[in-house]
Parts: C-alpha cells; sequence; structure tokens
C-alpha cells in the first residue's frame, strides 16, 4: 500500500515519520497480527517500551510483515528501574534481544523519575549506546523543562525526542515552546485522550461533520498541524487505515484554536505529573 506520510527530520539529522502506531497492550498472536496489518497498511515508526511487555511481539510483527527492517523505524525505551548506568545498557541489549533486532532506530528514557535523581546517568547510557551502533537516535519522555535544561549542561547532548501526554484537553502549549527552543520534536502519548469520550465531544463532532471526517480523524491533523508526531493505536485493520487518513484535508485556523481552547490546567489522564511521578 501506498505510504503517504511524511517524514520530518530530528536535530541528530535522522528522520522520523510525522505519524506513528503506538502498541501498547498488544500482545501474544493477536498483538503481532496486529502490528503486521499496521506495517503493510503503511504505518513505519512503531512504537514500544521495555515496560509495555511486548517488544518480542513487534519484532514478530515486523518479521511477518513485508515491509524490510530499513525502512522502519522502531522506538522502546527505558524503565525507570533501571536508570543506573550498567544496569541501562544491559537494559537496551535486552530490549533488542527481545525484538531480536540489531538496532533501534529511537531509544528513549521512559520517565525522568526525579526522586531517584539518576536520569543524566541513564541519558550517559543512551549516548554510549548511540555511538556503538545499538541505537540511531534518543531522546526522552516526560521530561520538563528543567529535566531538559539539566542533560543539556551535565552532557552536552540534547535528546532528539521528548513524548508527553498531549491530547486536546492537555495540549501541553508551554512544553512544546521548551521543546521547540532546543529543537527537540514532539511526539504525544494517548493523542486521542479516551477514545470514547473524546468521540462524544460535541464540538469535536462538529469539527469532524463539518470536514467529513471522523473525530479521531481531526484530531490527529490537530497534532499533524501542531507539529506533533502522534502515535494512536489500534487492533483493527480498518482504524488503522482510518487515522492514517488525515493528508488529504487541513484544520483552518479558527477550528485549530477552538481545539486548543479544550485545554485544561489539569486535563492529565492519570494525574501523571512528571515532577514527582515514578515509573517502576
Amino acid at each position: 500500500m501506498t505510504n503517504n506520510i511524511q517524514k520530518w527530520q530530528l536535530n541528530d539529522g535522522n528522520y522520523i515519520p510525522s505519524l506513528g502506531f503506538g502498541t501498547y497492550q498488544l500482545k501474544g498472536n493477536e498483538g503481532a497480527t496486529a502490528i503486521e496489518a499496521a506495517i503493510n497498511s503503511g504505518y513505519r515508526l512503531l512504537d514500544s517500551a521495555y515496560n509495555y511487555e511486548n517488544e518480542g511481539v513487534v519484532g514478530e510483527g515486523i518479521r511477518r510483515s513485508s515491509v524490510p527492517r530499513e525502512e522502519l523505524v522502531v522506538t522502546s525505551k527505558l524503565p525507570g528501574r533501571y536508570h543506573r548506568y550498567e544496569d541501562a545498557v544491559k537494559t537496551i541489549q535486552e530490549s533488542l534481544y527481545r525484538t531480536n533486532l540489531n538496532y533501534y532506530d529511537i531509544y528513549l528514557i521512559h520517565w525522568p523519575n526525579p526522586s531517584q535523581d539518576l536520569y543524566v546517568e541513564a541519558w550517559q547510557a543512551l549516548i554510549d549506546a548511540k555511538k556503538w551502533g545499538l541505537i540511531r537516535s534518543i531522546g526522552v519522555c516526560n521530561f520538563l523543562p528543567e529535566h531538559l535544561k539539566r542533560l543539556k549542561e551535565e552532557t552536552g547532548v540534547v535528546p532528539a525526542i521528548n513524548q508527553i501526554e498531549l491530547h486536546p484537553f492537555f495540549n501541553q502549549e508551554e512544553q512544546r515552546k521548551v521543546n521547540d527552543s532546543y529543537n527537540i520534536i514532539t511526539q504525544a502519548w494517548s493523542p486521542l485522550y479516551r477514545a470514547k469520550d473524546i468521540s462524544d465531544n460535541q464540538i469535536l463532532k462538529g469539527i469532524a461533520d463539518k470536514y467529513d471526517k471522523s473525530v479521531p480523524q481531526v484530531i490527529l491533523r490537530w497534532h499533524y498541524q501542531l507539529g506533533n508526531i502522534a502515535i494512536p493505536k489500534s487492533a483493527n485493520p480498518n482504524r488503522q487505515l482510518e487515522n492514517k487518513a488525515i493528508f488529504d484535508f487541513k484544520l483552518n485556523e479558527a477550528d485549530m484554536m477552538t481545539i486548543n481552547g479544550l485545554t485544561q490546567e489539569n486535563g492529565r489522564m492519570n494525574d501523571q505529573d512528571p515532577a514527582v511521578y515514578e515509573e517502576y
């Protein structure tokens, strides 16, 4: 199938698709089948994590697909319990063994876990793993401005990506501005919030009707026009195709502002504030 997803350049010179496929909770044969379908329908960016416990399924989906490995951008993430340097290095290697891949295109620190105060040590492990050829691009998730500043000051290396919770009810405008100031690409996790809740929103339904699109398509287009890389997840092949069909229309400025206006100060889905949240 023809792939019409534009690629954007990261600050390290590598390229990443402007829309990806999330794999959270996709496991077993059903998960591998869903990932295979996503790849064959045109997705080239796959997002996983050590703590999703499905890196093996991602590897299996890749092997089943009809797309060569070098055309894919595969992501995984370092869990909070392995931030110490030696632990982080071994975990990156273990992640690769699970997928049976020779390298990751992108590897991210999943959460800063600031009370542990080891995220700079973990970052150094990612820097070195990149030098060794285990990773092509390195980045972070859920890092606040002070965390990004410290990485730059103490290592001289700025992340290529910062993956954060981002959806119409929590648009992270200030964090996105900070990411932009470092030339860091913003990725959005939970880009569609809770699918049912957001699909029932009357404001979003009105905009979707105007463009003859679904609410998820409008939201994913909103992400794209903001410069965010969204990584929606679906095991349904038809929904996978629908989520990808966002490049044949454009939201006008008024509708972009209306969607931005839905944001809430306490809009996080599960109150996971990176300033205090600790990931295992």
